[in-house]
C-alpha cells in the first residue's frame, strides 16, 4: 500500500513537469510558420503546433515507459487516452499563461537569478558553474536571454498555480487522518495523496471557467 501510494504522489503532476520542461527548451506561444494545418491548438493569441506537441509527447511516452516498462502497449496507451491528455494538459497551461498575466503576476529578477544558480543541473560540485549552464543552452540551441524568458514564464505559471492551489481547504483532511490509527509515514503518504489530488481538481476546476471565456480551437487530426 505504501509503494503504490508513494508512486501517486511522485507521479501525479507529471504532466504538468513534462509539459513545463517543453516550454522551457521549445518555447510557449509558438507562431506559425508553416500554415495553419501545422497548429494543433490554438488558445487565445497562443498557438500549439504539431512539433511542439509531438516533442511534448514524446517526452510522456518516454516517461511512462520506464515506470510501466513492456506493459506501456498501445492498448494502455488508448485506455490512458495519453494523446488527449497530453493535449488537455498543454492547452490547460496555456490558459493558466493568461490567467497568469492577467493576475498581474510577475517574477523577480532576483527570484529568476535563484531559480537558475539553483537548478542542479547547472552545478558542479553543489555550486553554480556558469560554464555549465552557457554549455546546456548551447547544446539545446537556445540563447540565453530565450531561455531566462522562459524560464521567468515557468516561474510566473508555478506561482499562478500555487495561488490557486491556497484556495483548497485541508483542515478537513487532516481532522479525518487524525482518526485513522497505523504506521505515521503511511499516513503522512496517504495525506500528501489527498492533498495533492485535491489542488489538482481545484486547478483543473479553475482553468475549465477560464475555457468559457478564452477562445480555444483545436485540431484533432494531427495528432489522431
Amino acid at each position: 500500500m505504501l509503494k503504490m501510494m508513494r508512486k501517486h504522489a511522485k507521479y501525479f503532476y507529471v504532466l504538468f513537469f513534462i509539459v513545463i520542461l517543453s516550454f522551457i527548451f521549445w518555447g510557449i506561444g509558438t507562431v506559425d510558420k508553416t500554415g495553419e494545418n501545422a497548429i494543433v491548438a490554438e488558445v487565445g493569441r497562443y498557438k500549439i503546433t504539431a512539433e511542439e506537441y509531438w516533442r511534448t509527447y514524446d517526452r510522456v511516452f518516454s516517461f511512462y515507459r520506464e515506470i510501466y516498462k513492456d506493459k506501456f502497449d498501445e492498448e494502455m496507451q488508448k485506455k490512458m487516452k495519453l494523446k488527449e491528455k497530453v493535449l488537455d494538459s498543454m492547452i490547460d497551461e496555456r490558459v493558466l499563461i493568461i490567467a497568469a498575466k492577467d493576475t498581474g503576476i510577475t517574477v523577480s529578477d532576483e527570484e529568476l537569478h535563484e531559480a537558475i544558480t539553483k537548478d542542479p543541473s547547472f552545478m558542479r560540485n553543489g555550486i553554480f558553474d556558469k560554464d555549465i549552464y552557457l554549455n546546456r543552452l548551447r547544446l539545446n540551441r537556445i540563447t540565453v536571454e530565450a531561455y531566462e524568458n522562459l524560464k521567468r514564464q515557468e516561474l510566473t505559471l508555478n506561482k499562478m498555480r500555487r495561488l490557486i492551489e491556497l484556495s483548497v481547504d485541508v483542515t478537513d483532511v487532516n481532522s479525518n487522518l487524525r482518526q485513522v490509527s497505523g504506521d505515521e509515514q503511511v499516513i503522512k503518504m496517504l495525506s500528501e495523496a489527498m492533498l495533492n489530488e485535491r489542488r489538482a481538481k481545484a486547478v483543473k476546476s479553475y482553468v475549465e471557467g477560464l475555457k468559457k471565456q478564452i477562445k480555444v480551437k483545436i485540431n484533432t487530426q494531427l495528432i489522431s
